[in-house]
């Protein structure tokens, strides 16, 4: 019994729950960029996607095929130790600022390939009537694409889009390989350290409970919006 009372000790979770939280801000701050720059990527994709004009179409499938196909591990070794490390491409002389920022490049542009065919998806729903009807009073492509069918899209994949955002910040574990101290990053240097084992057991549910108090208010507030925005067909 007393052996079991060791293993949900949680005085070594709370001693350090400073440290915790400064890995989970670090998660939030990579995930709201990430999710930002994911939606204007997945925009930019699926206009290119449904263009008219076909080299634009073969670019935006080749980019969401091989993206969607290849580990998020190894797009995120490839910014830091191939675009980073070997190319000298940077954002900052600060070591740390320059990883969070490849590792926002490499989950959103990584991520921007699901919300590309999320919002695919709704575009296809949008009645094939609606975009020749913008035709016939003058639109052009991008014009019918910004006023008519994306915002109709838009509205008809909001609960996809939340299932994407919350991949998204569960991906954002992965980030170490790009260099980026977050969560999981923080979680291993404790596990690394022997004084600390007693106390793995709680890390691991207290770490799990941060990220459901982080994607299950998301989950439901994208389910509530979708219910509140659903288009009547």
């Amino acid at each position: 019994m007393e052996q079991l009372l060791d293993l949900f000790d949680f005085g070594p979770f709370f001693d350090n729950i400073d440290t915790i939280l400064e890995g989970f801000w670090a998660t939030i701050r990579l995930s709201v960029a990430a999710a930002i720059l994911s939606l204007i990527i997945g925009v930019i994709l699926v206009t290119f996607r449904v263009s008219p004009v076909p080299v634009l179409r073969m670019v935006g499938t080749a980019y969401v095929n091989v993206l969607r196909n290849t580990p998020l591990t190894l797009v995120l070794l490839m910014c830091s130790l191939g675009l980073s490390d070997t190319l000298r491409l940077v954002f900052s002389d600060d070591s740390g600022t320059n990883y969070y920022w490849w590792a926002v490049l490499g989950l959103s542009g990584y991520t921007g390939a699901f919300v590309c065919e999320a919002l695919r998806s709704g575009i296809n729903t949008v009645p094939l009537g609606q975009a020749e009807a913008a035709r016939s009073i003058g639109l052009t492509f991008t014009q019918s694409l910004r006023m008519i069918i994306l915002p109709q899209a838009f509205r008809a994949v909001i609960a996809p889009l939340g299932s994407v955002l919350i991949a998204m910040i569960k991906n954002t574990t992965v980030a170490a390989a790009a260099g980026y101290a977050e969560t999981a990053v923080i979680m291993k240097q404790f596990m690394d350290d022997p004084t600390f084992q007693s106390g793995a057991l709680p890390l691991f549910i207290g770490v799990a409970v941060g990220f459901m108090i982080l994607t299950l208010p998301t989950g439901f507030f994208f389910g509530w919006l979708a219910k509140r925005t659903a288009v009547a067909r």
